[in-house]
């Protein structure tokens, strides 16, 4: 490792940058949240991610997304996210699948295995794919629910799905699991903010362009985000991840001296 990961290094310890090094992760979705949490890992040292996303850059993007800025519209959010992260990390081995999640394309997805997913899917059909699909596998995740329509930075949570709360996608998404017979203890980022002051066909999650184009489904208005609920969501995730590679705890920092 070079100097640039000298002051996670105080954080991890050498054993822990060593493990963030060897450790192989999947980002699947580079959205709004997705964005976020591939920017910390990529500046936490991970050394191989495979960065998913079937959609392109739009001018919608801009005010939430990390890689959607003027010079980027129109292309391929998987090709601009692994450009910011060779030039964050050379070292990083990073691919891209721009590919949309669904039964056919786990295995690519999934391909490896890796040592962790994360789902930052922003629509419910793939989102739910996605994570049947890495709990029967048994590879360990993190997943981001909704954080549209969010104010409240101080109402996020990090818990398991099953324990979810407010969150009407977590709803959603996990009855549909269990109904599958799929394990909900996993754990999710979601917030525990009401949403009430919404009409009521608001508050369920919005299916985004994706979804739209492969359901072709009625259309509907997306809900509005705050660029900094969105990236609190991702950062969060990101350092959820962290703690889970490496082994769920941070060791005491170093003395300065």
């Amino acid at each position: 490792m070079s100097e640039r990961f000298a002051r996670l290094e105080r954080m991890v310890g050498p054993k822990g940058l060593q493990l963030l090094e060897n450790s192989f992760v999947v980002v699947v979705g580079l959205g709004a949240v997705g964005s976020y949490a591939t920017e910390a890992l990529a500046r936490s040292g991970v050394g191989r991610l495979r960065l998913v996303d079937f959609d392109v850059i739009r001018p919608s993007n801009i005010n939430r997304q990390l890689y959607a800025v003027e010079s980027t519209l129109g292309r391929q959010k998987c090709e601009v996210a692994r450009e910011r992260v060779c030039d964050i990390n050379p070292s990083c081995k990073t691919e891209t699948l721009s590919v949309f999640v669904h039964q056919d394309t786990l295995g690519q997805v999934l391909e490896g295995p890796p040592n962790l997913v994360v789902d930052a899917i922003d629509s419910y059909t793939p989102k739910v794919e996605l994570l049947s699909g890495v709990v029967r596998r048994g590879i360990p995740l993190i997943s981001s629910m909704g954080a549209a329509s969010r104010t409240d930075p101080m109402a996020m949570r990090i818990g398991a799905l099953g324990n979810a709360s407010y969150c009407p996608l977590a709803r959603r998404i996990r009855k549909e699991l269990r109904s599958r017979g799929i394990d909900t203890h996993f754990p999710c980022v979601y917030s525990v903010e009401p949403l009430d002051h919404l009409p009521r066909e608001a508050r369920g999650q919005e299916p985004s362009r994706e979804e739209e184009v492969h359901s072709r489904g009625r259309r509907r208005n997306p809900l509005g985000s705050l660029p900094t609920l969105t990236g609190i969501f991702g950062l969060t995730l990101a350092n959820t991840a962290l703690k889970i590679l490496l082994g769920d705890q941070f060791p005491a920092p170093q003395p300065n001296g």
